[in-house]
């Protein structure tokens, strides 16, 4: 093939034409494109062309389980990507409208090596981009991205025979039947079910009713104009907005999807707000008394009570902390053999027996009803509450262009190090390590920590502060590190803040 344009200009011959792609959509883990800003249709047959030829480049057999989520485009450019993987030669299996966690289960379901799912996840309508994998419960990390790119952008796509096209129907009630199982809750369990509107409305709702939880809804009609707020289970708008169902419902707890549903949000009895690396906690907890010695993951911008807390310690739980990005830490989870992983965003990573190891936020909410019926004495609030205190801000995301972000990054990682080396303080504290295994985390003497990396999706840094001493220190942590991000003028405005 021809190599696709960098130039995406809409209403123009070329646009409806040529290949266009705007090289800094191929992220570290996944593809993603404002459309029709920065990728066209035959820009999106390219990367079906090329996907397909790095299947066959790998020796993977040629056959692709494909899906879309709910969006008004997202099916014009799944059949764009299906028209150049079938051009590759290979075998397409379209399992229709999905959630991201549903077209990696058909992987397992319908016994096909390769997946490929057209979604924006949670950015905003305007986007589009493709999670793909060929070796399941695995997806793409930055050596098989680094690679599809060169393909694609380097024009070396090669047509193959024997493509074709098959409809696949029944995936949705498979991979609802599997989430279910055989289980019904044993005590009454009232749950505001919040998907935004998003692909998630499809699935929520009619799960936790065949568990026999009782729902309230919250925007649980499909309409992907997302009339209330981008359906995100980090921002704090939705997050807000699961607190108030809660307090006006009076449910036990809200459960919150993301666009594509590979995240959950969880909002306990008393309107609280738990991030998903607390809840994470929580659940260990619950796990490693069923499963005691086990290994869990937690990415560099969770809590340290997976090494720190003593129930966890008192269960033999190994932590292992690990980069941040839903396929680093699937890889990660599936390598060291971990029981599950906690990503602060909201992945989890369930592994056997409990999961398949990759991201579900349908999993979560199902294990999280589990725990709750295992323990019949206790709210949310009080599992909440029984983890030790600690402080910690939202992700919070200040804007940075991608073609500058990691630049910028390294040269704030140089200057939190040299702060560290020259023996200087941060909120008041020594600067115990700063770990640079993925951005900078800076540790404090006290255990608390603030951390600043790059965004692998948006054009954005990334910002997360804990101090398990106090509100004011987790407050002061964040001003030292923003007094640093704000040395560089490339950066821009935060996203939210404390």
């Amino acid at each position: 093939m021809t190599k696709p344009q960098p130039e995406v200009t809409p209403n123009t011959w070329s646009f409806l034409r040529d290949a266009m792609i705007k090289p800094t959509g191929f992220r570290e883990y996944d593809a993603r494109w404002k459309y029709p800003e920065e990728i066209n249709l035959p820009g999106m047959t390219a990367l079906g062309l090329g996907l397909g030829t790095q299947m066959r480049k790998r020796g993977i057999e040629p056959v692709i389980a494909v899906g879309n989520d709910y969006r008004d485009y997202s099916l014009a450019i799944k059949n764009a990507l299906i028209l150049g993987l079938m051009q590759a030669g290979i075998q397409v299996k379209d399992i229709g409208p999905a959630l991201s966690p549903m077209a990696y289960f058909s992987q397992f379901h319908l016994d096909v090596p390769a997946v490929a799912m057209v979604t924006a996840s949670h950015n905003p309508n305007g986007w589009t981009g493709v999670k793909m994998g060929f070796d399941r419960p695995l997806t793409h990390g930055p050596d098989e991205m680094g690679e599809l790119r060169d393909i694609v952008l380097n024009g070396e796509g090669q047509p193959a025979p024997g493509g074709s096209y098959e409809f696949v129907d029944g995936v949705k009630e498979a991979y609802l039947d599997d989430l279910a199982g055989g289980f019904k809750m044993s005590r009454p369990l009232k749950v505001v079910c919040a998907t935004g509107n998003g692909t998630a409305s499809a699935f929520a709702p009619e799960l936790f009713k065949r568990i026999g939880v009782e729902v309230v809804e919250s925007h649980n009609e499909l309409d992907y104009t997302f009339p209330h707020y981008n359906p995100n289970p980090e921002a704090m708008e939705m997050l807000h907005d699961m607190s108030a169902s809660v307090k006006a419902s009076g449910a036990d707890l809200a459960l919150g999807f993301d666009g594509d549903g590979d995240r959950c949000g969880v909002v306990d009895d008393e309107g609280e707000e738990i991030f998903a690396d607390k809840v994470g906690v929580i659940m260990a907890r619950d796990l490693s008394k069923l499963y005691p010695n086990s290994t869990f993951v937690a990415d560099v911008k969770s809590t340290g009570l997976f090494a720190s807390d003593p129930e966890l310690q008192k269960n033999g739980v190994t932590a292992d902390y690990w980069k941040t990005g839903h396929s680093h830490m699937k890889r990660r989870v599936k390598e060291i053999g971990a029981l599950a992983g906690f990503e602060k965003s909201g992945h989890y990573f369930l592994a056997e027996p409990v999961g398949r190891g990759y991201d579900c936020g349908m999993r979560v909410a199902v294990e999280v009803c589990k725990m709750l019926d295992r323990n019949p004495d206790m709210s949310m609030s009080d599992l909440r509450k029984a983890l030790p205190k600690t402080w910690s801000t939202p992700t919070m995301s200040p804007y940075c262009a991608d073609t500058e972000k990691y630049t910028v990054l390294e040269r704030l990682v140089q200057k939190l190090v040299a702060k560290h080396e020259a023996g200087e303080q941060f909120a008041g504290r020594a600067i115990k390590e700063v770990v640079t295994v993925n951005g900078a985390r800076v540790i404090l003497d006290n255990g608390s920590w603030g951390l600043v990396r790059a965004s692998s999706n948006t054009p954005n840094l990334v910002v997360v502060c804990e101090s398990s001493d106090s509100e004011d220190e987790m407050r002061a942590i964040f001003a030292d590190i923003d007094a640093v991000i704000r040395t560089e003028p490339l950066v821009g405005d935060y996203d939210q803040t404390i």
